[in-house]
């Protein structure tokens, strides 16, 4: 995705109002139903696609401190990072599944929408020179995370991430269409 502010701040609060309506008409037994092609249930899963954007919370600082240093640095690290791809996998899944049972269905929509205002704020602060500086990622942790990404990248992953992972949702007709025709990514979780 090209990092447009604009375009980013739309998609924050598409993917909040999206939330919140998947929250607002599932039952029960909708959160509780396995996903489409993922392992975790949707309500898990509904964490999961808001833990992308938390992730970025915590991804900022690095992206600013590799962006300043030696890029052999900033390789080095991804690398790392891509060596420990399996055991990362393991802890990505399974944190989802228990931080699930604390920003459930009744949390995590207020969860979104201060992360997204954070973010927000953030951005808005952000000058050009900052938004083109990046690093190298660890690519195989996830299917939007490129070889290299710029800060402006990393404001826009979350809103990927979210709409790759409404795909698998399985709550039956409360997905709103919106979420057709999204791209999807190149593994599944």
């Amino acid at each position: 995705m090209t990092a447009v502010p604009g375009k980013v701040l739309h998609g924050y609060e598409r993917n909040c109002r999206e939330l919140e309506r998947w929250l607002a008409s599932a039952s029960d037994a909708d959160l509780r139903r396995t996903s489409a092609g993922t392992r975790w249930t949707n309500e898990e899963l509904l964490f999961h696609m808001v833990f992308g954007y938390m992730v970025v919370q915590a991804l900022l600082p690095l992206v600013r401190i590799f962006g300043v240093l030696p890029a052999p640095l900033s390789r080095g690290f991804a690398w790392m990072l891509n060596a420990g791809t399996a055991p990362f996998d393991v802890v990505n899944y399974l944190g989802s599944k228990a931080a699930a049972r604390v920003y459930n269905r009744r949390r995590m929509a207020a969860k979104l929408r201060r992360v997204t205002r954070s973010l927000e704020r953030r951005m808005r602060r952000e000058t050009a020179a900052a938004m083109a500086r990046g690093m190298s990622f660890p690519d195989r942790w996830d299917p939007f995370f490129t070889p290299w990404m710029s800060l402006a990248e990393v404001y826009a992953y979350p809103i990927e991430h979210f709409d790759f992972h409404a795909t698998q949702l399985s709550l039956g007709g409360s997905q709103p269409q919106e979420t057709r025709g999204r791209k999807t990514g190149r593994k599944t979780l």
